[in-house]
């Protein structure tokens, strides 16, 4: 149990900081090759950010612990909502733009439609998890084109402000791009092992695992980006992040995993997991409405986010020690 309790923390620490250096190394190399600022920013750094969860589940998924991979990205994205969002708030109030109530909003609660429907059936099939790749590469396709085709100065002057703080010879960022991608390896094979044993241990569902210590380790990164620029005044970031950041979880993270494995999906998945993301999306959207002005989440919106993430974690604890 110590070991296998110190592979998650370990592991854990090594992917977080990982995951930090092969975007580094990532984002320098691509302004090497002179890779535009703006595609640096939405492409390499978004998938750097969700790259923990992408590694897990893709190893997990081969080594056959769907619960973990599936629980991983789910768990991810209410602890994204609940969890980061609310935490966020509660530090400071979160302005909610029209163009993300009208686009950015619509589309996540459209994909976490298809994802149900794929798993109503109990089994998320290669065809299924292709389905959701391709959805995701369109997604990526047109985000990318409107980016490129918007030109917004302020956004690419402020993309190549903060990348030009991370310069470094180009030797040295393939160096931690490469070491980055390596550790990220590793340092998941760490945590999938240890959260299995753990599991096992404790004789629980590798789902639970994947669901609660798992998905929180690897939304460390989007919890520390989505405070820093909330107290910077940037909204728009934190709570695009998120938003993203779910997206990725959902099409990319999952995909990956089914197109490596058709993974077998616990019956508490669909009654459970996916109706508390589900309505997280949906009270994100109510929230952000502002039908009294302004759309915004607020302190006490945020602390209700976080009370639903305390009470679904308790709740799966009690019926899992309690049952």
């Amino acid at each position: 149990m110590l070991v296998a309790s110190a592979a998650v923390i370990v592991g854990l620490a090594l992917l977080v900081w990982s995951a930090d250096r092969f975007v580094d190394g990532a984002a320098a190399t691509a302004r090497h090759f002179g890779m535009p600022p703006l595609l640096i920013g939405m492409v390499i750094v978004g998938f750097g950010t969700s790259a923990p969860e992408m590694v897990v589940s893709a190893l997990a998924a081969l080594q056959g612990n769907p619960g973990i991979a599936l629980g991983n990205a789910y768990g991810s994205n209410i602890t994204n909502i609940a969890l980061i969002l609310g935490l966020t708030a509660v530090i400071s109030p979160i302005a909610v733009h029209s163009q993300i109530l009208r686009k950015e909003l619509p589309i996540l609660a459209a994909v976490t439609a298809l994802a149900a429907w794929q798993l109503h059936d109990g089994m998320l099939s290669r065809a299924d998890a292709v389905v959701l790749l391709l959805v995701f590469a369109g997604l990526m396709g047109w985000t990318i084109w409107q980016g490129l085709r918007s030109k917004e100065p302020e956004l690419s002057a402020q993309i190549e402000g903060e990348l030009s703080e991370q310069t470094a010879p180009l030797r040295s960022a393939i160096v931690w791009l490469i070491v980055g991608l390596i550790l990220l390896i590793v340092s998941s094979r760490i945590l999938v092992w240890g959260a299995v044993e753990i599991a096992r241990d404790f004789g629980v569902s590798d789902l639970i695992i994947g669901l609660t210590i798992v998905a929180v380790g690897t939304s460390l990164p989007e919890l520390a980006s989505s405070i820093i620029a909330t107290r910077k005044g940037e909204h728009d970031l934190a709570l695009g992040n998120v938003l993203g950041s779910n997206l990725f979880n959902t099409l990319a993270v999952v995909g990956i995993a089914g197109s490596i494995h058709p993974l077998a999906v616990d019956p508490s998945v669909m009654s459970r997991d996916m109706l508390v993301m589900a309505g997280l999306t949906l009270t994100l959207f109510v929230f952000g409405y502002g039908f009294r002005g302004p759309g915004r989440i607020n302190r006490l919106e945020g602390a209700i986010l976080l009370v639903c993430y305390i009470s679904y974690t308790a709740y799966l604890v009690s019926s899992t020690f309690l049952s």
